[in-house]
């Protein structure tokens, strides 16, 4: 309710619509206001739990649901009586037992059939006693249903001789019906305490989960059950939990009194123990029992001794308790018991590592002893296994470490002793693979795979080729060169010579020139080398004005524009010559050059026509041509040499002048033979403010370009005129202002104390 925005006073109010006394409600403020809620995850809630208590209410009461967990600081067993998981209630649904006493209010229920039919359902009155027409008063609180019955039958054999005849044609049957409500009284220890009014079926356990469980100072270990003014049974609900034993679990009658003790001792046990909790003891109940109870040790439990600490009366007191002393060790309230664990080490352990079938770590015992006892155990040492020097690391007393050098192979042949084996002795065999460098070779050229490739004894070129997986077809078959590094582990003096170089001629994957018993060595550079012969088809495009536009292919290497012209049968009549264009694809050269020009352009803040001719996102640009001349006088410096994935585009006529810039309306006027770039200009209604009219340009339709006001027009090219770029001069001005008028107010002061000195002379 507090978690709704509820007041105080909400929350008594509703309390009290559901019956609660102010006191109950008071008490249970008081818990939660000590910190009992927070500590316990106590939580508050209604419950169908009747009770009857010295007020007139609603058979609901409020119960504590605490939601706990089994850790260290919760007491065990605790939480049982007030688990909503675990409720405790009689099942009705059952028939009833034939011990089961009746007493007033229980509902007798009498079948007859046969011969005759009757029923009859009668409840017991308070005298004891059930009235059947015809039959009379009997009397039967206080008996079994068995005993019950039988009275029954006697009493009805009086109007029904049949059922007395030996081979009866009429039956009875007597059950029980609803059964009655005993009130019990619950005391002691317990949330609430008070008279409760339940079913008959009810039991001691119940009747604490009706009382909210068990407080905090409550007892688990002795629940006393007084009947009839004496203590009837005492009930330990350990024997429950631990043991399953339910014998203490007692059906309640009429008027018993469930009464909790205060608890005697709490004990509690951490560390290395299955169940680490709280424990309540009885007062005999030694250290073995709280071991016991916490479920016993685990694994990795020290169980040699454990420790405890102990309040004293004025100080804390710790104990070392050994193990031959845990059944007769006396306990105390609030004695916390520690239990340690193991050393994270072994007190027979070797290891075997490095060159031998089964490394890892075995035990020290009576078949591991020595040294060859290890390597038996690990089956041997491998056949690259170095035998010469063996390493033995051992440890100090001090914990300090040693090297031992062993020659295991005179050892395994005899004529060195064995070694005997010490605990965390470490055996390291080394191989003589792992005491040289990793040896590789490596493979480049025209190969499928190329890279580097782990060295084996006796592999030659023709190997090392297989296993990249052959030649491609560029690859040149007479020139295979071999690289090798100079080696002399004994030169005191160092060598001009880098490496030693072989040529080598192949014919099927076979050296056929050179040493054909030419074996690699360790990091030797294989090198296929590409052919000369070899060449990749390289296309180029031909569209617009010409008989057969479409794709190329290259002829040879120096093959001209004007080449290409002829294999696509030459221009059509409608061919625009002057207009054609070279479209060209930027190789790595080409745009490096155009990036650092875009990048001082856009530094010096100066126009580049260059880069305006550039697309930079696909790398093409217009490279200038006049096709006109090339085809009248093919061959010469105009006539280019095309390259894979030029684009040769030859228009029709264009009749059109495009004026674009610093002009007043920009826009596209037909051409006419004779004017000039002026007359275009005007016809674009002149130039703008800020056009540069002395860097007036054209642009041709073959993308060549000429400057000056002298450039001549043709059909299709574009006049562009250069804007000047904006300038503000605002703040420039505003300062300029500010400068003068303060300049002006000083004269005027300087002339007004002149004049006013002159009188004064």
């Amino acid at each position: 309710m507090q978690a709704t925005g509820a007041s105080q006073q909400q929350i008594l109010t509703e309390l009290a619509a559901k019956g609660v006394t102010r006191e109950q409600a008071e008490r249970i403020r008081e818990q939660y206001e000590v910190g009992h809620a927070t500590e316990t995850g106590t939580t508050l809630s209604t419950d169908s739990r009747t009770r009857d208590a010295s007020y007139d209410g609603p058979d609901e009461v409020i119960v504590i649901q605490e939601t706990t967990s089994r850790r260290p600081g919760v007491v065990f067993g605790k939480d049982l009586f007030s688990s909503r998981n675990l409720t405790f209630q009689p099942s009705l649904n059952m028939p009833t037992p034939e011990n089961y006493q009746l007493g007033a209010g229980d509902e007798i229920i009498i079948d007859i059939w046969g011969n005759s039919e009757l029923s009859v359902r009668q409840t017991i009155t308070p005298d004891g006693t059930i009235n059947v027409p015809n039959v009379g008063p009997i009397y039967l609180t206080g008996l079994e249903v068995k005993e019950a019955a039988a009275k029954i039958k006697v009493a009805f054999s009086r109007i029904y001789s049949d059922l007395r005849a030996s081979k009866p044609q009429t039956f009875i049957k007597t059950s029980v019906g609803n059964i009655r409500s005993i009130k019990v009284n619950i005391m002691g220890e317990v949330v609430l305490p008070g008279t409760y009014t339940m079913s008959s079926f009810a039991s001691v356990f119940h009747g604490l989960y009706a009382a909210g469980g068990i407080n905090d100072i409550g007892s688990l270990r002795t629940v006393k059950l007084y009947r009839n003014g004496q203590i009837y049974s005492q009930i330990d609900v350990y024997d429950y939990l631990l043991h399953g034993d339910s014998s203490g679990d007692i059906i309640l009658k009429e008027n018993d009194l469930i009464k909790v003790e205060p608890y005697s001792k709490h004990i509690r046990i951490d560390g290395q123990v299955k169940r680490p909790m709280v424990y309540e003891l009885l007062e005999d109940e030694r250290l073995d029992k709280v071991i016991a109870y916490a479920g016993g040790f685990t694994s990795q439990a020290y169980k040699k001794n454990v420790q405890l600490t102990r309040y004293g009366d004025t100080q804390r007191r710790v104990f070392t308790v050994e193990a031959e002393y845990y059944a007769g060790f006396a306990l105390q309230d609030g004695d916390n018991i520690q239990v340690g664990t193991i050393l994270d080490r072994y007190e027979n352990r070797v290891e075997v590592a490095g060159a031998v079938f089964r490394p890892g770590y075995y035990a020290l015992d009576e078949r591991v002893q020595t040294v060859l006892d290890l390597v038996q155990m690990a089956e041997g040492p491998t056949e690259d296994a170095f035998l010469g020097r063996t390493i033995l690391r051992r440890e100090n007393p001090d914990l300090t470490l040693t090297i031992e050098s062993l020659d295991l192979q005179k050892m395994l042949a005899g004529d060195l002793p064995d070694y005997p084996l010490q605990r965390n002795d470490r055996l390291f065999i080394m191989s003589e693979n792992s005491l040289r460098q990793e040896y590789t070779v490596t493979l480049r050229g025209e190969v499928r795979v190329p890279g580097e490739y782990d060295y084996t004894e006796n592999i030659s070129i023709e190997d090392l080729i297989v296993n990249a997986g052959g030649l491609l077809e560029s690859a040149s078959l007479v020139k295979v060169d071999v690289a090798r590094r100079p080696r002399d582990p004994f030169a005191q003096e160092a060598t001009a010579t880098r490496s030693e170089l072989y040529t080598f001629t192949l014919e099927n994957g076979l050296v056929i020139h050179g040493d054909k018993d030419f074996v690699l060595e360790p990091f030797d550079i294989v090198t296929v080398r590409r052919s000369p012969g070899y060449e990749v088809q390289e296309n180029i495009t031909i569209q617009g004005e010409v008989v057969f536009p479409g794709t190329y292919t290259k002829e040879a290497r120096n093959e001209r524009i004007s080449s290409y012209i002829q294999r696509a049968g030459g221009v059509t009549p409608g061919a625009y010559l002057k207009g054609a264009t070279l479209l060209r694809r930027m190789d790595e050269r080409e745009r490096t050059m155009a990036e650092h020009t875009l990048r001082l352009s856009m530094h010096s803040g100066r126009d580049s026509i260059v880069i305006d001719r550039i697309d930079m996102a696909t790398g093409q640009y217009y490279v200038g041509i006049d096709l006109q001349k090339i085809l009248d006088k093919p061959g010469r410096n105009g006539d280019l040499v095309l390259r894979s994935g030029d684009v040769l585009q030859v228009p029709e006529m264009n009749n059109v002048v495009r004026i674009t810039g610093g002009v007043l309306y920009p826009n596209v006027v037909a051409y006419k033979e004779g004017m000039t770039i002026r007359d275009y200009i005007n016809n674009a209604g002149g130039y703008a403010d800020r056009a540069k009219r002395t860097k007036v340009y054209v642009v041709y339709m073959n993308n060549t370009i000429e400057k000056g006001q002298g450039s001549k027009v043709e059909p299709g090219c574009e006049i562009v005129v250069p804007l000047r770029r904006e300038r503000h001069y605002s703040g420039v001005w505003s300062d300029i202002a500010t400068a003068t008028s303060s300049i002006l107010s000083v004269a005027s002061l300087t002339i007004i104390i002149l004049l006013n000195l002159s009188r004064i002379d």
